[in-house]
């Protein structure tokens, strides 16, 4: 678990408050609040249509919201796309990676970013950029090498580097450790503490409660489109977690199962993996 819980004095990087929006017949957020701290990774929790998709994309632009306001350090602001959130500093890696396999590491970096000389492209340039940009995230991965040569987890770091390329803020992470093994995973962590550390905020999606446990400062909790609540991971254990998550006790949830079924079954949504599932499940660590 993360020890470490940082709140600068200056204030949230980004701060949503009240953030309400609708699609035809459905409230997907209502009146949901969040609040991001700069050197800290912050977890967003939730079952499946909880709402934490629909909230990462009301932050950057890609819907708009109907009531609310958004303020990146402290400054009012609404995004219409992704690329005006970008600009602000914030990115987002989402689970699909989203970069070209067929162009170099150092053409996916700067992608849209390239320096140029005399009109057209300075590859040598680009090159040395890149290699700086991997090298303060100490990743040792050639610039010049094609991406597509490399496996998901090493694509999953260069998206993060990418990240890095524009003064980043919050760097946002969506199910980013869904197709990467134990080593990759720690890998990962290590450049995600290292972003923290240098005063970046993580916003950190994730159904792996071991791993949200080992990485997270802190967490807030949707259920159905709202916010249950704001905790620090170290004053929030797995199972009432699990509960907030629900609106049911596991104590609950396990005697309605007995009664229905005749024996106790697993609360709903469990997952079966390599990686620590929710508690209550058959197998899950207590």
């Amino acid at each position: 678990m993360s020890s470490r819980s940082t709140v600068d004095p200056a204030g949230p990087v980004v701060e949503m408050r009240d953030i309400s929006l609708g699609f035809p017949g459905v409230k997907a957020l209502d009146g949901v609040s969040l609040r991001l701290l700069p050197g800290e990774v912050h977890a967003l929790m939730g079952e499946n249509g909880a709402g934490k998709s629909t909230l990462i994309k009301a932050l950057t632009g890609v819907y708009g919201i109907d009531a609310g306001d958004i303020t990146v350090s402290g400054v009012a602001r609404r995004f219409t796309g992704p690329r005006q959130a970008q600009d602000a500093g914030i990115s987002t890696v989402y689970q699909e990676i989203n970069l070209c396999t067929n162009l170099t590491v150092a053409e996916n970096i700067l992608l849209g970013r390239e320096p140029r000389r005399l009109g057209r492209i300075d590859h040598r340039a680009m090159n040395r950029r890149a290699g700086d940009l991997l090298s303060r995230l100490e990743l040792d991965i050639d610039p010049r090498s094609v991406l597509g040569s490399h496996p998901i987890a090493v694509q999953q770091l260069v998206a993060i580097a990418r990240a890095t390329a524009v003064s980043v803020r919050l760097l946002i992470l969506d199910e980013p450790t869904s197709s990467l093994d134990t080593d990759e995973v720690a890998e990962l962590f290590r450049v995600i503490r290292r972003l923290r550390d240098g005063g970046t905020a993580v916003l950190f999606v994730s159904h792996f409660l071991d791993q949200v446990y080992e990485i997270s400062d802190r967490m807030t909790v949707l259920r159905n489109g709202r916010r249950v609540g704001e905790y620090r991971t170290t004053d929030l254990d797995r199972r009432r977690l699990v509960a907030l998550m629900l609106g049911r006790e596991l104590e609950a949830l396990d005697e309605i199962a007995h009664t229905a079924a005749g024996h106790v079954a697993p609360p709903p949504r469990c997952r079966s993996s390599a990686h620590q599932v929710w508690p209550g499940c058959r197998g899950s660590s207590p």
